[in-house]
């Protein structure tokens, strides 16, 4: 905070003004909604929505986040805490609130320890997948509220608003914002104006079921006033936490940086990710301390608050004291809110996480991605949320795994008339009958070496009459103890057979550790400083 309030200047406070109001428009119905898919009383959600933004505003670094309940998060409280007490009762609130308590001291470590590049190990595919299942899950969990009544069956007035505010939402989602702007608003406004279309749908039907007497289920009572800072524990529940903890403390940090990352990119402006760990960390203890649940910072939320003109966190700051203001002034109304209706902006607001470009674009691109991320929707669907993050962290490490254990090597060729030398497949390229040239494009470890030396071998079985094997190690970046262990088994082959074995460009580095290996005294060749060096040499030709 002290970062840019140095800099805050006056010309700032309208954007942060005007944001922080939108967004506390769209926290009071989303907040509670949120809520709800957690398993909790939907004040918890509003609850959870005042002092982690004010502690993230303190310590978190994007100038756009905003902070607070969010579906996925939501999701994996309510899978996290569903076997171990009943949703909504006394216990489920404070195991809610202990669960935050984990979570923010999680990333609170992982922030001191500086280990924010742990964000770095869940692709993108997999991550698409976890939201699409997801996504399906809180939807379907959604159905029983919006029709008054567990599947099939069907409570007629429940059902009949839950529908219509769906279908007004979905309308509002895809005709609002262009409608505004032929009424003339300007295009952010129109945007901001149709983010804002769930609160007033809420609000109609609030006054519809307040008008008409409908039987139809609401909110219920909600306590005046703030909540009140205490920490209420279930120590016998430490243990069955903590391992929810580690993954809601993933998941909040992967989803808060995603967010924050996509902001800064449009402002040029820098994310730092032990930072974020950090103030994230303090937002959820901070929700844990005021009776609330997990947070994170919310990729729609945020938009809207970067959209509505937030400059700086201050924004985040106005619209927690917005909230904590509705919650001293009379809660009356808040008691009538249908839960139809707030079943309904659930279910379209994770809708807008159905994104299917990823799939597309990995289908095309890279069918093992694109298998990663069926894997994983298919995982959280069939085995829950917690074993969809467990699906989707094995495969992103698997698909890395998979990959360095099988470089690309290219058999290279020189270009006639150059210096350059391409691969023999992708460009016209000549070779010499008794020199053959390999360019590895991966660092050599325990994974890969194996494979290395089986395709140095399919290639001198085509090649008989090779007498010089050149390894062009420009792309190699390390090579481990295996890697070395198995060049020198590779070095005392082909002497046995009578092929010498040359390196060609290593860099600096590899070169280091090599002098401090036996490899280099023993090699049955040499090592040169370019390839064309290494040719010119071994053919006689220029």
């Amino acid at each position: 905070m002290l970062g840019w309030l140095r800099q805050y200047r006056r010309g700032l406070l309208a954007g942060d003004i005007s944001a922080g109001i939108v967004v506390a428009m769209m926290m009071i119905p989303q907040g509670m909604a949120y809520a709800m898919v957690a398993g909790l009383p939907p004040v918890v959600g509003l609850y959870a929505s005042i002092l982690p933004p004010l502690l993230y505003a303190l310590f978190g670094s994007s100038m756009a986040q905003s902070v607070g309940p969010m579906a996925i998060i939501s999701l994996m409280t309510a899978a996290a805490l569903a076997p171990l007490a009943a949703p909504g009762s006394g216990l489920y609130i404070v195991l809610a609130a202990q669960l935050a308590l984990l979570s923010g001291v999680v990333l609170l470590v992982c922030g001191l320890l500086r280990i924010g590049f742990l964000a770095n190990f869940f692709s993108r595919p997999v991550m698409s997948g976890f939201t699409i299942g997801s996504a399906l899950v809180i939807a379907y969990g959604q159905l029983p509220a919006l029709a008054g009544a567990d599947l099939p069956a069907l409570h007629l007035p429940s059902a009949l608003l839950g529908i219509g505010s769906l279908l007004l939402l979905l309308a509002a989602r895809s005709w609002l914002a262009p409608l505004l702007r032929r009424l003339g608003m300007r295009p952010a406004a129109a945007d901001v104006g149709a983010r804002l279309a769930p609160m007033a749908v809420v609000i109609g039907a609030t006054v519809l079921v307040a008008s008409l007497g409908l039987d139809v289920r609401t909110t219920g009572a909600v306590p005046t006033g703030l909540p009140s800072l205490n920490l209420a524990l279930s120590h016998a529940h430490w243990r069955p936490l903590l391992q929810p903890a580690l993954l809601i403390g993933f998941m909040i940090f992967l989803i808060s940086m995603s967010a924050a990352q996509a902001l800064a990119l449009k402002r040029q402006e820098k994310v730092h990710s032990n930072m974020e760990l950090i103030g994230l960390g303090a937002a959820n203890v901070g929700s844990a301390l005021t009776g609330g649940f997990p947070v994170t910072g919310s990729m729609s939320r945020s938009a809207v608050n970067f959209a509505a003109g937030a400059n700086t966190p201050l924004a985040s700051v106005i619209t927690a004291l917005l909230l904590a203001l509705a919650l001293v002034a009379p809660t009356g109304w808040l008691a009538l809110i249908p839960l139809p209706a707030l079943a309904a902006t659930i279910i379209v607001a994770v809708l807008t996480m159905l994104e299917l470009s990823t799939l597309r674009v990995a289908l095309r691109y890279d069918r093992g991605d694109a298998l990663a991320l069926v894997a994983t929707a298919a995982g959280v669907l069939a085995f829950g949320v917690e074993a969809g993050v467990v699906i989707g962290v094995v495969l992103s490490m698997g698909t890395l795994i998979w990959r360095a254990s099988r470089p690309h090597i290219a058999v290279l060729g020189r270009i006639a008339g150059t210096e350059h030398f391409r691969n023999i497949e992708r460009y016209p390229a000549g070779t010499a009958p008794d020199v053959l040239m390999l360019r590895i494009d991966a660092g050599l470890f325990f994974g890969n070496v194996d494979a290395v030396n089986a395709r140095v071998e399919d290639e001198l079985a085509q090649r008989p009459s090779t007498r010089h094997l050149v390894l062009v190690l420009s792309a190699v970046n390390a090579i481990d103890t295996s890697a070395l262990f198995g060049l020198a088994e590779l070095n005392q082959m082909l002497r046995a057979r009578g092929i010498g074995l040359h390196l060609a460009e290593v860099k600096g580095p590899v070169m280091d550790r090599l002098k401090a290996s036996d490899l280099l005294s023993t090699l049955n060749g040499k090592v040169y400083l370019s390839t064309v060096m290494a040719w010119d040499e071994l053919t006689g030709k220029t």
